[in-house]
């Protein structure tokens, strides 16, 4: 709490006050109706809070970057549940296993919504998506439409040789390159392209050719800047504060340049070309790939076109760019811990004898299961999980939460808090396998919710269902063929993390020397 203000905050106040001083006839009717807003007395047993200040809340104490190692260190003095006022907002913080089954189990239907954002609305088109949106028939409907051609054990089924295929080329690339086994490379570049091919031939049944493929290039760039605009805490203060929100009108028109680019990319190179492939093949088309089926049930008026073009949207986010994090963090932790290497390798070789891993035998290697899930516990990649929001003031561990509040669970803190978890900040996969062996990384049935990596219940991550296999499949034919090293002149990879509005991810990208296992 002792957080420094930053000059974000100090150039923001000097503006209020210079406009204060020279148009005060204007903003004064604004002051008093957020400073009665914020203050206005209440009968209601709220959430322990610290102090805050008029119009900006506590603002002023936490600043812009709210971060899940903020929050946890604020847990550990105002309690499991904690409320912060952002300007006109309100936010609760649970971190509490027990709170967090209230949240998004016993009492998911009143959390089950979705807060609003200035910058979201924009790269949402107000809720037009499935991610994002309020909880509703709407929800629903999309969630529905969604699952049956990406998240279902038959889509794993008809697609895992695909995942294969494009992983074995990955090896194949890092096998016929000098340099990857002398200097090493910074192997997300080339994990991003295999990515966006195992999700485009999915969903569009279209790949990239190579990194230097324009259309790769274009999709990157559309997507990692729509990332940075999305995940950066450089635009709460008018989020917060309304009263500010003139201030960020430039911030704004970026976002909205920028997505109308980027969907009308998604829609010209890759929807357009499946509606004249359907079209051309008329009432014989077979459905062969997730938009077919989508645009499908928007031809039947379930969907609209804007519709079709924000569930691309949460694909290209949600699905490839997290997988991609962990992928990073995956492999930084195995070079940093060889051993853990060498027990992969020796359970693979124990268990399949010479056969090639698969989808399907995954289930025998229970500890590359656990380096899965060990990767997830430390390095949770949403760990506050995408927000909640009550539509009505509601209970929650016997206090009052306002109507419309941000609910945020952490996470992260939840899997690292050294309450719960024996030498958390250590990475060790054999955790899974001895005092945690009845803990496993599921969104629905028996949960333990000290672990939640892709949140739990009724708006829980669907996307579980490819990511552990493939996160499973990368490591170990990565781990099979390569003794994964720090490069020249460097003691172990750089694992600091950086964080988003949501997101977390490796700061730095690493660079790493992929050695040939001479196999027996």
């Amino acid at each position: 709490m002792g957080k420094l203000v930053s000059l974000s905050i100090f150039s923001t106040l000097l503006t209020i006050s210079f406009l204060s001083l020279n148009n005060s006839i204007y903003l004064l009717p604004l002051l008093v109706y957020f400073l009665y807003r914020i203050f206005k007395p209440s009968n209601a047993l709220l959430p322990p809070t610290p102090f805050a200040f008029p119009i900006f809340g506590n603002w002023l104490q936490v600043g812009n970057d709210l971060n899940h190692r903020l929050l946890a260190s604020m847990a550990q003095t105002y309690g499991s549940i904690f409320l912060l006022k952002l300007g006109s907002k309100n936010l609760v913080v649970v971190s509490d296993p027990e709170l967090a089954t209230q949240v998004l189990h016993t009492q998911g239907v009143e959390f089950g919504s979705r807060p609003r954002n200035v910058v979201f609305d924009i790269f949402t088109g107000n809720g037009q998506d499935m991610v994002f949106t309020v909880y509703g028939d709407h929800w629903r409907k999309m969630r529905r439409i969604m699952t049956l051609p990406f998240f279902t054990n038959k889509v794993v089924h008809n697609y895992s040789n695909m995942w294969e295929e494009e992983m074995d080329l990955v090896v194949h690339d890092l096998r016929k390159e000098e340099r990857v086994r002398t200097k090493g490379i910074v192997v997300r570049k080339r994990l991003q392209l295999m990515l966006y091919n195992i999700m485009y031939r999915m969903m569009f049944d279209a790949k990239f050719e190579s990194q230097e493929d324009p259309l790769f290039i274009d999709a990157t760039r559309f997507n990692s800047e729509r990332s940075r605009l999305a995940q950066s805490f450089e635009y709460n203060y008018g989020d917060f504060i309304p009263l500010l929100r003139p201030f960020l009108r430039g911030y704004l028109n970026k976002c909205k340049d920028l997505q109308q680019r980027r969907l009308a990319f998604f829609n010209n190179y890759f929807v357009e070309k499946r509606r004249e492939i359907m079209a051309a093949n008329g009432k014989n088309h077979k459905i062969s790939c997730a938009i077919d089926h989508i645009i499908d049930a928007q031809m039947k008026g379930e969907i609209s076109e804007e519709n079709v073009l924000y569930i691309v949207e949460n694909i290209n986010v949600a699905a490839i760019e997290t997988t991609l994090w962990s992928m990073e963090w995956a492999i930084a932790e195995l070079v940093n811990h060889p051993e853990v290497q060498h027990k992969i390798r020796r359970e693979i070789s124990t268990v399949l004898k010479g056969n090639p891993i698969t989808e399907s035998n995954l289930h025998e290697l229970p500890y590359l299961q656990a380096t899965v899930k060990e990767t997830l516990r430390l390095h949770t990649p949403i760990p506050l999980l995408v927000p909640h929001m009550n539509l009505e003031e509601a209970k929650l561990g016997g206090f009052t939460i306002p109507r419309e509040s941000k609910v945020v669970v952490n996470a992260w803190w939840l899997a690292n808090n050294p309450k719960w978890w024996k030498n958390p900040e250590e990475f060790r996969p054999e955790r899974f396998m001895e005092e945690e062996s009845n803990t496993d990384a599921v969104a629905g049935g028996k949960v333990d919710f000290r672990y939640l990596p892709f949140g739990m219940g009724r708006r829980s991550c669907p996307g579980i269902i490819l990511a552990l296999p493939i996160l499973g499949l990368v490591i170990a034919k990565l781990v099979t063929d390569f003794e994964m090293k720090a490069p020249p002149e460097v003691e172990e990879i750089d694992v600091s993390e950086k964080g988003g509005q949501f997101s977390l991810h490796i700061a730095n990208h690493s660079t790493v020397v992929f050695e040939p296992v001479i196999k027996a």
